[in-house]
């Protein structure tokens, strides 16, 4: 089994936000997350606590205009950290999925860090903002990791009633989710892949 680190470090800088992240895939699941979005940062210490993995983010830009910018600048950071901490992905499970509860709500979410972009995003919730958070903005975010994690991500909300409780059932899952797929398979150091790459 390979015994090298899989962290990264990866930044973005626009006229729009400042988004810095770094990630440890065989962390402990810790989080030091700074938005000034206290919605979203809770979503992310879902997928931190749950996928297992030590994520930093420190990230500023134009809420007085929208928190839009910010939270998709975010995801796209998150997704390019996590590629680069991948390498070239030989032992990894590459696969992951996840069902997760919270009260009424259930979620499912599964990913194939496949080398091809792609989000399946079917979430109708039940109102349109948890405090002042859009909760339109979390499509936003999957979609900027999908595009730069080179990753399919599908991603099902099965019930819920409380909105709160439906997107964190989906962050969960997606830490889970991730956790699976990330993890390396101790029975082999090849690429997951027909193709022998990825």
């Amino acid at each position: 089994m390979p015994t090298t680190n899989r962290t990264a470090s990866r930044s973005r800088k626009t006229l729009e936000t400042a988004i810095e992240a770094t990630v440890d895939l065989d962390g402990n699941g810790l989080a030091e997350i700074t938005t000034g979005l206290p919605f979203f940062e809770h979503m992310l210490d879902q997928v931190a606590r749950h996928g297992r993995l030590d994520l930093a983010v420190e990230a500023r830009g134009d809420l007085a205009v929208d928190a839009h910018h910010t939270v998709e600048d975010v995801g796209i950071v998150l997704g390019q950290a996590i590629a680069e901490a991948l390498g070239d992905k030989t032992g990894i499970y590459r696969y992951g999925h996840a069902y997760v509860p919270l009260d009424e709500a259930l979620s499912r979410v599964v990913v194939d860090f496949s080398g091809r972009p792609g989000l399946h995003y079917n979430v109708n919730y039940t109102r349109a903002r948890v405090g002042d958070f859009d909760v339109d903005l979390l499509r936003e975010f999957f979609q900027g990791f999908t595009n730069h994690a080179l990753a399919t991500l599908h991603i099902d909300n099965l019930k819920g009633v409380n909105a709160h409780h439906q997107a964190e059932t989906i962050f969960k899952a997606f830490g889970r989710a991730l956790r699976m797929a990330l993890a390396r398979d101790p029975r082999t150091s090849d690429t997951p892949s027909t193709k022998g790459t990825l």
